[in-house]
């Protein structure tokens, strides 16, 4: 069988969540399926570590792909004609983008629907496109798979799409999550606090991910006495304006706010790892994916009890309101006792085994094999 994969994603140092998705799910589903061959898209010239196998045919389109007009170029020109080109049985793409009308069997990843529950999280252009297209999309497909019951439920109310017809996969934690000795922790604080302990929040910074009222909370634990403690906030700065600027101006402790960035994969992990616990006051998520991953590290989580956060979360999470500064303040004060931090890590290593790239990769594939047998 000749398998294409929407791969556009797969950018070297540059890959967002859907991007660690992609690479996860096609690396195993080509090593553990050699008897098929498998096309990658690319809109540019591909890193050869993205080529897993011999039973990988790397296809550059054009144009490459990262803007409303060239998005449509790309999928509805450039994509049709390599399937047909290259007799392909089966399309997967999992950044939910594909040509309106496939000419084989579809299999598109929708992971969430943030961008029709609020606005201000994406450039207009980019809103634009996808209210307009992913109901088309997700119609469209053959199948859609996505990343959580909510999401499921949600995809299926929001676009009237047969919830029959949509399959959930989950999603995965990067292998680097792990627990740290105590002398990697120390370390990682002396790089990183000046040795001081710090909570983390993780994520590309958008409106959506709510880091202002964790700034407001993070205030209040302060003048509750906690003169040594940080906020360490990884991710790069997509949307940094209206509230969230306000919010940041505003602190009387901002010199205890320490912004790194971006950082590569082993240093998040560790980071995470050596963090008194995970803050994550996102208002809508389709999985979550730094909840899992404090798990792996056995970081204790603080999580907002909003769309699929408690189904990732479970119980091992302590759960809070997003919209209420003082509730999120309460919550990371209560973590500051360490009986209940471990009791929280001990529940998040039963619930971890629910999630792994290995369920994630062999539950899309069942999703394929679905999807062709309803060609």
């Amino acid at each position: 069988m000749r398998i294409a994969i929407n791969t556009r994603l797969l950018l070297k140092g540059r890959m967002d969540g859907i991007g660690w998705f992609t690479a996860e799910t096609a690396r195993r589903m080509v090593t553990q399926h050699p008897e098929h061959q498998f096309f990658f898209l690319f809109d540019r010239k591909p890193d050869p570590e993205f080529i897993y196998g011999p039973n990988v045919t790397p296809v550059v389109l054009c144009p490459q792909a990262r803007h409303p007009v060239l998005w449509y170029l790309y999928f509805e020109w450039a994509t049709p004609w390599a399937l047909k080109k290259h007799k392909i049985d089966l399309y997967l793409t999992p950044d939910g983008m594909m040509p309106l009308h496939p000419k084989v069997p579809t299999l598109t990843v929708i992971h969430d629907l943030n961008f029709e529950h609020a606005t201000g999280n994406l450039i207009a252009s980019h809103q634009r496109y996808m209210s307009h297209y992913f109901p088309l999309f997700a119609r469209n497909a053959t199948r859609v798979a996505t990343v959580s019951t909510y999401s499921k439920e949600d995809i299926s109310r929001t676009y009237n799409v047969d919830s029959m017809k949509i399959d959930v996969v989950y999603d995965g934690a990067h292998n680097n999550y792990r627990p740290h000795t105590e002398e990697e922790k120390a370390s990682v604080r002396q790089q990183f606090t000046n040795g001081c302990p710090y909570i983390i929040f993780i994520s590309t910074i958008l409106k959506r991910k709510n880091l202002a009222n964790l700034l407001k909370a993070f205030d209040k634990v302060k003048e509750q006495g906690n003169s040594d403690l940080k906020l360490v906030v990884v991710g790069s700065r997509v949307w940094w304006q209206d509230e969230l600027a306000e919010a940041y101006d505003n602190m009387k402790h901002q010199q205890d706010v320490i912004m790194p960035g971006h950082v590569d994969p082993e240093d998040l992990a560790a980071l995470l790892s050596a963090s008194e616990m995970l803050v994550y006051p996102s208002y809508f998520e389709g999985f979550g994916i730094p909840i899992l991953e404090a798990m792996y590290a056995e970081t204790a989580v603080v999580a907002s009890k909003t769309t699929s956060m408690p189904e990732v979360g479970g119980d091992a999470a302590l759960y809070i309101d997003p919209n209420d500064p003082d509730d999120i303040a309460q919550a990371i004060q209560q973590l500051g006792n360490r009986q209940l931090r471990n009791e929280l890590i001990e529940k998040g290593r039963r619930q971890r085994t629910l999630f792994s790239w290995d369920r994630t990769a062999s539950l899309l594939w069942d999703s394929l094999m679905k999807t062709l047998e309803e060609k």
